[in-house]
């Protein structure tokens, strides 16, 4: 401060023939001693002389201060209703950014609002989510804190603990902190705290060597040199922060060089000497058993190795360095007037400069310094954020150094705000690559995260996914369902297409269907041959030959239908496989229920060419035939007009594969085409029971009942089959319904008949066909 208000009066272009001048005063890091000093700088001085005015504006129109936000709170609140202003340079927290309470107060050090941002997107970053904290008990600490809580959950950390420390407490407070460490698993912790407060702990923990932590540090103690020695590397090397811009100013070296005790305008700098120089200027504190000389003043500052004099790192000092120049340029804006002819021309009074006055300047303060950092304070009281990212390391000569390792800058291009080179920063531990610090492990693809009761979001189980469900990420919220038509993978990671299925003709069981369905044709077709080749003897004659073969043809379409049921179902195959199953099948019981109504009535009758006879005559057959048959195709075009079958994918009974059927449209259709079916048989069925106990050898009433019964037993256990049976197998046990009751029709019907014809001719007669017996009258 004082190098700089020397520099501006000599200074001839700002604050021109006005010299500044200055009043220190220690606060000793104390709320209530900084309030004191500062009531004691607006007030004047402490004893009254005759000629000194006790009213008008206060001898000091603006402070520089303090380093601390627990201390400029109190001096802001103290000195604001006075109109005075208040620039620091160190004060960090986010709540004197407040204008409504703290209206004067500017500083020259970012707000911990946006440490507390470039904190949290260190973190993300890096990708730590389980980090514990430790904060200063006052407001600094306490604000930071939150800001930071705020901005790491945002990014989906967790706070693993929060403790809280200062320079005042017990041993057995800070003992209970570093048990709180040593408990956690979280691997980072961050310290928002100043150096004098963090240092009790810090030794503590080193006292006890605890090691493994990384410390990222706030930046009240980043550069500090207490903790930063070769004793501490172990438990603390490797620790990272972020810290105001580094600035070399000019000369500034030489003035530190030139300061002696006899030019100091206080006490201070004779502690700073005797201190430096381990001597005394007071005859009664040397002490020759001690070594301790007395202080002559002209010691050689040039060779003292101390931090102190180290310019390449000034980053307060910076910080004061702008505060200084900021109210200067107030003055000069409050004071001097522009002028295009005389350049600056002094305007005001400066023997009576009212707070306010500079107050309302130094709003509107905004200018380029000599370093050429433009220097201005926003809305809020703030000076645009900017920072460097500190780490420390040590040197072959065992010296702890802050590196720069990146920067983070508001006020960059989007994207480049947060810059830092991973590469040569170095860990705890010395090592190269970034520790990890998560209450749970990382969920791979194919799980997702479950939280625990109790626990924050960033504690989790890992649970794989459902069937049929997926994850193909790392850290998955919820797994997400696969389409229709694909299922998951074992590891759950991908969705893969299901397994079609379908009965085909490649399949074993489609390939020995559909030769059954082509040897039962071609039965049929011999069977009906041999009627033809026989067709002038008795047994053809005697059993209706036209309706014979009429029963032939369909019972070969019934073979053949039942191929429709093989192969991958479209809208076509859909539509022919069920009505043409129903058509042929009623078809083909009408051609039997017509053979037992005329056996009946032929047997029935007492009278040969009697009305009862004429009423089932061939062309009465061919009407009740054509009639049966065509009440179930009117029931089909109806059924294919209202709602048709159609070609459906079936995913309920497996999860793996997508079952290709037919889906029937409507249920009632289908129920009316089977029931109808069901009708005709119980009808031939029981006219065929009736005629059981008819005369002649070969009674055709006995095969009918007989192979009624096959027909009625094969669709009765077809019903329980077909519901109970998965995927393909329905339409197997369809196809093995329709070939069965097929063959159970064509063997009972037909065999016997060719077994006369081929092995038994004597019996091919109408005597033999006859046989013996009698028939008795109804």
């Amino acid at each position: 401060m004082i190098f700089a208000i020397k520099e501006i009066n000599r200074d001839h272009t700002l604050l021109p023939n006005i010299t500044l001048g200055y009043r220190i005063h220690d606060s000793c890091a104390s709320p209530s001693q900084s309030v004191r000093a500062a009531l004691t700088l607006i007030s004047g001085p402490e004893t009254t002389s005759p000629d000194f005015q006790c009213t008008g504006a206060p001898p000091v129109p603006v402070i520089i201060g303090e380093s601390g936000s627990s201390q400029s709170i109190s001096i802001s609140r103290a000195v604001a209703p006075f109109g005075v202003s208040m620039v620091s340079y160190f004060s960090t927290c986010s709540c004197l950014s407040n204008k409504r309470e703290y209206p004067t107060f500017f500083r020259t050090v970012p707000s911990d609002l946006f440490q507390a941002k470039a904190l949290a997107q260190l973190v993300k970053y890096f990708g730590w989510t389980w980090i514990g904290t430790i904060a200063g008990d006052n407001d600094y600490g306490q604000y930071g804190i939150q800001a930071f809580s705020e901005q790491v959950k945002e990014a989906g950390a967790c706070i693993a603990f929060s403790e809280t420390v200062l320079r005042t407490y017990p041993k057995e407070r800070i003992l209970k902190i570093v048990g709180t460490i040593k408990r956690s698993t979280a691997k980072v912790i961050l310290a928002f705290a100043s150096e004098g407060d963090l240092y009790p702990l810090l030794r503590e923990i080193v006292h006890q060597n605890i090691s493994g932590i990384q410390w990222i540090a706030s930046e009240a103690w980043i550069t500090a040199s207490r903790p930063s020695t070769k004793h501490n590397f172990q438990s603390l090397g490797g620790t990272i922060g972020f810290a105001s811009h580094k600035m070399k100013i000019p000369e500034f070296g030489r003035f530190l060089s030139s300061l002696r005790p006899s030019n100091s305008t206080g006490s201070f700098l004779d502690a700073f000497w005797e201190t430096l120089f381990d001597c005394s200027f007071k005859a009664e504190m040397q002490d020759s058993a001690l070594n301790t000389a007395k202080c002559s003043g002209q010691e050689d500052l040039q060779k003292v190795n101390h931090s102190f004099f180290d310019i390449n790192q000034l980053r307060v000092t910076y910080n004061v360095y702008k505060g200084v120049y900021a109210i200067a340029h107030g003055l000069h804006n409050l004071l001097f007037c522009p002028d295009k002819l005389l350049g600056a021309n002094l305007c005001a009074n400066v023997s009576n400069i009212d707070p306010w006055q500079l107050f309302h300047h130094l709003k509107d303060v905004r200018f380029t310094n000599r370093l050429g950092e433009q220097v201005y304070f926003d809305p809020n009281g703030d000076p645009p954020a900017s920072y460097d990212i500190i780490n420390w390391q040590m040197n072959d000569e065992g010296l702890v150094q802050h590196v720069t390792v990146g920067y983070f800058d508001t006020s960059a291009a989007p994207g480049k705000e947060f810059v830092i080179n991973e590469d040569i920063i170095l860990w705890h531990g010395n090592q190269r690559t970034a520790p990890q610090s998560i209450c749970s492990e990382h969920c791979p693809p194919g799980t997702r995260k479950a939280a625990q009761d109790g626990q924050p979001v960033c504690c989790f189980d890992c649970i794989s996914c459902a069937e049929g469900e997926i994850s193909n990420s790392t850290d998955s919220i919820e797994c997400m369902k696969c389409p229709l038509e694909y299922w998951s993978s074992e590891d759950r990671q991908l969705c893969v297409r299901k397994v079609i299925e379908f009965l085909s003709f490649d399949d074993t069981m489609g390939m020995i269907l559909g030769t059954v369905a082509l040897l039962g044709t071609l039965h049929t077709l011999v069977i009906a041959s041999l009627f033809l080749y026989r067709k002038d003897t008795p047994i053809v004659k005697g059993n209706n030959a036209e309706l014979s073969f009429l029963l032939l043809f369909s019972l070969g379409l019934c073979f053949l239908c039942s191929l429709t049921f093989i192969g991958r179902p479209s809208h076509w195959s859909c539509a022919l496989r069920h009505t043409l199953f129903g058509i042929t099948f009623a078809l083909c019981v009408s051609c039997l229920l017509v053979k037992t109504v005329v056996v009946l009535s032929a047997f029935k009758a007492t009278v040969p060419q009697t009305r009862t006879t004429k009423w089932f005559g061939a062309a009465q057959q061919r009407l009740i035939v054509c009639g049966c048959t065509l009440v179930q195709i009117l029931i089909c075009v109806t059924w294919l007009a209202m709602a048709p079958p159609f070609p459906s994918k079936n995913t309920r009974y497996h999860n793996t594969k997508v079952l290709l059927e037919c889906d029937v449209g409507s249920p009632i259709a289908f129920y009316c085409v089977l029931g109808y079916i069901g009708v005709l048989s119980g009808l031939c069925f029981v006219l065929a029971f009736l005629a059981r106990e008819l005369p002649g050898k070969f009674n055709e009433a006995k095969l009918i009942t007989f192979s009624m019964i096959i027909f009625c037993a094969v669709w009765l256990t077809f019903i329980p089959a077909y519901v109970s049976s998965p995927g393909k197998y329905t339409v197997a046990v369809e196809i093995f319904a329709i070939l069965s009751s097929s063959f159970g029709l064509l063997f009972c019907i037909f065999i016997p008949k060719c077994y006369i014809i081929l092995f038994k001719p004597e019996e091919n007669t109408k005597k033999g066909l006859m046989g013996k017996g009698t028939f008795k009258k109804s």
